[in-house]
């Protein structure tokens, strides 16, 4: 069967067109093709390379590490490429994006097999700051009654300490005369932080609720200072007028 030369010229067309255009030498240097764990991946060397002492920039960049290529030229790397995505992803934007079924310990732990130290130490800090989450236990408070009488009442609330604090004030309308003087009695409400372990036991007040007593202690210690130093000096300007 013959074809007439229109016929030859429109078929060299079409195998010309359907041929794509080979890439010229500096866009093929440019991207690298990973085969991690039977995926293939194409990235560029500068992605790569953002980590300096990292496995993939010393693998590009053909520094004292020899990889075998598969068919395609890809270097072939025998990890899970399950993992590697977010690592890449990382790479690329410097943010970590994680499915919600993805660990992120099996991320980290490929990230310290291609030594990305600032990847590393971003699932670090996430790991520490869940595991802190999940020890933290509400705290819980422990309620205590007191009974006392009125000339009593000033004093004791006064010296509470050791994390008491007052909480309410009941009076229980009873009274007992002593002499021409009747002393009222009352209940007063204290309450003390007790935070639970995840073990069960008792512990001591939180960081914060331990800073917020050191503080009040502190200003009641300036109060009494202040009332100190007021006192003195009535009683010198009374004595400078009655000399």
């Amino acid at each position: 069967m013959r074809m007439d030369r229109g016929e030859e010229r429109q078929r060299a067309s079409y195998a010309w067109e359907s041929c794509p255009a080979p890439l010229p030498s500096s866009n093929r240097s440019k991207w690298v093709r990973l085969n991690v764990g039977g995926t293939v991946f194409l990235t560029t060397r500068q992605t790569l390379c953002r980590e300096q002492k990292s496995f993939l920039c010393r693998l590009c960049q053909g520094e004292e590490l020899q990889s075998d290529r598969d068919e395609t030229g890809a270097y072939l790397i025998d990890r899970d490429p399950t993992y590697f995505g977010p690592i890449l992803n990382f790479l690329r934007h410097g943010k970590l994006v994680l499915d919600k079924d993805m660990a992120e310990e099996g991320v980290l732990e490929e990230a310290e097999f291609y030594n990305i130290g600032s990847l590393i130490r971003l699932i670090k800090d996430r790991l520490e700051e869940k595991d802190y989450t999940v020890t933290q236990v509400p705290p819980k408070h422990v309620y205590r009654v007191l009974q006392c009488q009125e000339e009593e009442l000033t004093q004791m609330v006064s010296t509470m300490s050791d994390g008491w604090r007052f909480e309410q004030l009941v009076n229980i309308g009873s009274s007992y005369n002593y002499g021409n003087e009747d002393q009222s009695e009352f209940l007063c409400v204290v309450s003390k932080e007790l935070c639970s372990s995840p073990n069960g036991l008792g512990c001591e007040p939180s960081r914060k609720a331990k800073h917020k007593e050191e503080e009040e202690e502190e200003e009641q210690e300036q109060e009494e200072e202040t009332e100190a130093e007021a006192e003195a000096d009535a009683a010198e300007e009374k004595g400078a007028a009655n000399p």
